[in-house]
């Protein structure tokens, strides 16, 4: 995708070969920075303190924290040290242990001398694999926009916290198809949820989307139900950090709500899912999925820029007043029309799962 003329990816590898760069997302949208990770702690702090956010992206980010790490001690204790510190950086999104135990299960057959160069390439693979996997997500999404009816003079979409390429190495999942929508020239809206805490809607969808200029409005996050009631969406579509291989979808907090008002309301309910988002050893999303509890600060505290172009953060609870701050919750398979992946289009269900993924049959 592009930013001011230039395309940019999420994550990359530096000039020198061992530095890796990223978008700064923390600084986004008043500020386009980008940051260097010159050490597996890099990496891992990136993570967890959210440079870097978004299930694939943070599968990417933990494989370039691997090869860092060995860039600096390709010892067996630094492979295990590295695989356990960025496992810790955070609980949910899956592509975080999918990508660890990609990386582990190559580098730990091979000589020390060996484990730099094949975990710098591993990673390389695996980011250019999630374009190419969400590019994928994008054209069938489109094939499945093309055959939806509007009730006004356009396509009006909901979508909620950040799926886009942000959230990716490149296109994006739920916003994938957008974007292929509209540069096919299909008329299209985009309502964006704010998503608080964090902003992720607010901040950074609208940001890509006004960069791509595709048509969109930012709506409070208790909107959605309301316009919902009157017609004035035609679908929804969002992310996802862990799919169950019987469809449960996690995803920021307040898509649960989103998926009963357009249950309640007749709007189809899509999820941009990437393989490596589904976790085939969960059934259970509201029992088997950790859901993390992040800092009360990202309730409590805003930040946003002044009318004298000044980024300030303020609070903005009583002194006093606690914060709980569940980052993520479950959508029930029941409530979500179908899943988008990039081997296509499927029921959110075990047998739809399996329908494009047979090998994991194997699995039940």
């Amino acid at each position: 995708m592009k930013v001011d003329g230039a395309h940019y990816r999420t994550i990359w590898l530096g000039a020198d070969g061992t530095t890796v760069q990223v978008i700064d997302q923390t600084l986004l949208p008043h500020q386009f920075v980008v940051r260097d990770w010159r050490s597996m702690a890099d990496a891992e702090r990136g993570i967890r303190t959210m440079i870097v956010r978004g299930a694939p992206l943070i599968g990417a980010a933990a494989a370039y924290g691997m090869a860092l790490a060995m860039a600096t001690d390709a010892s067996d204790a630094m492979l295990t040290e590295a695989y356990i510190k960025l496992m810790a950086s955070r609980p949910t999104a899956v592509n975080l242990r999918w990508a660890l135990d990609d990386l582990r299960a190559l580098l730990a057959p091979l000589q020390a001398s060996r484990r730099r160069e094949a975990a710098y390439r591993r990673a390389a693979e695996i980011c250019d694999e999630d374009a190419e996997i969400c590019h994928s997500i994008g054209r069938h999404g489109l094939a499945l926009i093309r055959r939806l009816k509007p009730k006004g003079n356009r396509l009006e979409a909901l979508t909620h916290c950040n799926a886009g390429w942000l959230a990716t190495v490149d296109w994006g999942t739920a916003l994938s198809p957008i974007y292929q929508a509209h540069d096919a020239g299909i008329p299209i809206h985009v309502w964006v949820d704010e998503t608080r805490p964090r902003n992720q809607g607010a901040s950074l969808t609208a940001w890509e989307l006004a960069r791509h200029g595709v048509p969109h409005t930012v709506i409070a996050d208790n909107a959605g139900g309301h316009l919902m009631q009157h017609g004035k969406v035609d679908f929804c579509i969002v992310g996802t950090d862990r799919t169950t291989r019987r469809g449960d979808v996690c995803n920021k907090i307040g898509t649960y709500l989103k998926a009963l008002a357009a249950h309640d309301n007749g709007v189809p309910f899509y999820v941009g899912a990437p393989s490596p988002s589904i976790d085939w050893t969960i059934a259970d999303g509201r029992r088997d999925i950790p859901i993390e509890e992040r800092h009360a600060d990202e309730v409590g505290r805003i930040t946003g820029r002044t009318a004298s172009g000044e980024v300030v953060t303020v609070d903005v609870l009583p002194a006093g007043s606690a914060a709980a701050n569940p980052a993520f919750d479950v959508t029930p398979a029941r409530l979500v029309t179908a899943l988008i992946t990039e081997r296509g289009v499927c029921a959110a269900s075990e047998a739809g799962l399996l329908s494009l993924y047979p090998e994991r049959s194997l699995a039940a």
